[in-house]
């Protein structure tokens, strides 16, 4: 029988083809992957936006900030203070926790948002998806749960997924987390809790008031801590401000005002890459300093320190109150495009279809009458309408959701959105004539 295999060939000493005598064979590199890439998977929405890179396709798949709302000119201005006034730092190593100035704001602009902390208790990350991934680091063993809502950002299974994480489930309504649901899947005994309480990827519904209580009462009577990722919560279009999960936890625990430590049970994540730009990939986490100091060692190994260029770009254009200003104008584009959207569905869709109002945010969410599986329907859509968006099932880690679909608002205007809704409304029509 022939020997085909290189373990065969070393075996016998074989050289390999087209090397030298002896020289050791090419390591087989797919045989070995670490156990935990089996179930490591790609993005389906990065995926999906290689398929809609054709001009003539309208997508509502990405979770894209609309890049007319970028700061270019101040970001410009910016790169120009920086380098002339502060070049040799900032193109130098810096520290792992951030950029102290950066952090100083940030924790500045918290506190109106009743988030009482100190900048020892902040970390910057190279974008949320980084401060996601170092979390599944830092707590995440083979096997540990981790209870999320149903269905829940599609990035936090994907980064957690790779350290071998099963899920618990509880799924959301109008008002979010079901918290009448909750206490049955808390005796499972999670590792920690998923939320995302403000214009949730990808349902767009907002955590009310009293089950933020309730949530926190419950965790807490539980034992299970809390990740709060709030990357929307500035993008508010219609109603109050509501108080983070972060801030109701540090009252339940007396530490909220700001002066002695914290010590919350709540790690809370937020971003400026819906508020600037996400290619700064600027983020943050908010934690106790005994973890913060543990998510130090983590980030050391995974990328030393977030861009110093990058950190101080965005603290120069953030400062001064230009961030306030700001979120104010991309509140204004994005509210009518939201509302665009809205209409649209009224107009072009189908009896049948539902589909969430939300208050914020970039996303909405569409239930498809019975009988539909939106995977199967978007190569239609693509086809015949050149139409994109994110089917509903992968963002349901324990299966379901075969109905549902993710749409992003804030990416396109008013009059691309209409005909994207149009085009999108004839192909559900067509095929609930077909059928």
């Amino acid at each position: 029988m022939p020997i085909t295999t290189l373990e065969s060939k070393a075996q016998l000493s074989l050289p390999a083809p087209g090397r030298p005598n002896g020289a050791a064979a090419p390591t087989l590199w797919t045989d070995r992957f670490a156990q935990r890439t089996q179930r490591m998977t790609s993005s389906v929405i990065r995926e999906l936006l290689k398929l809609t890179e054709n001009p003539d396709v309208i997508s509502f798949a990405g979770g894209l900030p609309a890049p007319d709302v970028f700061p270019f000119a101040e970001v410009e201005a910016a790169t120009h203070r920086v380098l002339e006034k502060q070049g040799q730092t900032a193109l130098q190593y810096s520290t792992t926790e951030g950029y102290l100035p950066l952090r100083e704001l940030l924790v500045r602009h918290m506190s109106r948002y009743g988030i009482r902390v100190k900048p020892s208790n902040v970390m910057i990350t190279s974008g949320s998806q980084q401060a996601l991934d170092l979390i599944g680091k830092l707590f995440v063993n083979a096997g540990d749960r981790i209870l999320v809502e149903s269905p829940t950002y599609l990035g936090a299974l994907q980064a957690w997924s790779a350290y071998q994480a099963d899920y618990l489930t509880v799924p959301i309504d109008d008002d979010g987390l079901d918290v009448d649901r909750l206490e049955a899947q808390l005796r499972g005994g999670p590792k920690f809790l998923y939320i995302l309480p403000n214009f949730q990827n990808p349902a767009g519904v907002t955590l009310s008031p009293e089950r933020r209580r309730r949530l926190v009462e419950l965790a807490n009577h539980y034992g299970a801590p809390i990740v709060e990722d709030d990357p929307y919560g500035q993008l508010r279009y219609e109603g109050e401000h509501l108080p983070p999960i972060v801030q109701i936890d540090a009252g339940y625990h007396g530490c909220d005002d700001g002066v002695g430590e914290f010590t919350g049970d709540v790690l809370y994540l937020s971003t400026l890459s819906k508020t600037l730009a996400p290619g700064l990939r600027v983020a943050w986490i908010v934690a106790p300093e005994s973890v913060i100091a543990r998510l130090v060692q983590m980030k050391q190994g995974a990328d030393l320190h977030t861009s110093t260029f990058c950190q101080m770009v965005a603290y120069e254009v953030a400062r001064d109150g230009f961030l306030d200003r700001h979120v104010k104008r991309i509140r204004d584009v994005y509210g009518t495009r939201r509302n665009a959207m809205l209409a649209a569905l009224e107009r072009h869709f189908p009896e049948g279809a539902s589909w969430t109002k939300p208050a914020g945010g970039l996303f909405l969410w569409i239930t498809l009458p019975e009988g539909f599986d939106s995977t199967r329907l978007l190569p239609e859509a693509l086809e015949q309408e050149k139409v994109a968006f994110v089917p509903g099932a992968p963002f349901f880690p324990r299966g379901g959701g075969e109905r549902t679909c993710r749409l992003n608002f804030s990416f396109c205007p008013p009059d691309v959105i209409d005909e994207g809704i149009r085009r999108l409304g004839n192909v559900v029509k067509r095929k609930l004539a077909a059928r």
